[in-house]
């Protein structure tokens, strides 16, 4: 059953909200290394399993917070999706170590994203857990 892995959190100055993040929760934030800059949220080291978020730099309006959630395939999510009503924001995209990731709208407005995880990615259960990120 597809369930949410991961959070994604908009914001104008991420190291401000990294900053944000750490001092109020006390939680884990790592930037990582790549192209587009991203700051990867651990809320519970002791659980990998406990999900995620990350802090990505706002370049569209319609950007706020997106939950993700994994799916067996990206694809066949991306097509169920449409059937039923929704559309596709951005198309899929493969992102390193992590998978294959299509963000959508459901027929209220509201943006998430699913998640296809790469099985051979440091990732291997998505974004969620920060075992690659010290």
């Amino acid at each position: 059953m597809p369930r949410f892995v991961h959070i994604d959190i908009s914001a104008d100055r991420p190291e401000r909200a990294a900053a944000f993040y750490r001092q109020a929760f006390g939680w884990t934030v790592t930037r990582l290394d790549g192209p587009v800059p991203y700051w990867l949220v651990a809320v519970d080291s002791a659980d990998p399993n406990a999900m995620g978020a990350g802090i990505g730099q706002r370049t569209e309006p319609w950007q706020t917070t997106v939950p993700t959630i994994d799916v067996a395939n990206a694809d066949k999510a991306a097509a169920t999706i449409v059937e039923a009503g929704g559309s596709i924001v951005i198309p899929k995209t493969r992102i390193p170590g992590v998978g294959q990731l299509v963000t959508f709208k459901d027929t209220e407005g509201n943006v998430m994203a699913v998640l296809e995880s790469d099985p051979a990615g440091q990732w291997q259960a998505g974004p969620a857990g920060a075992q690659g990120a010290t």
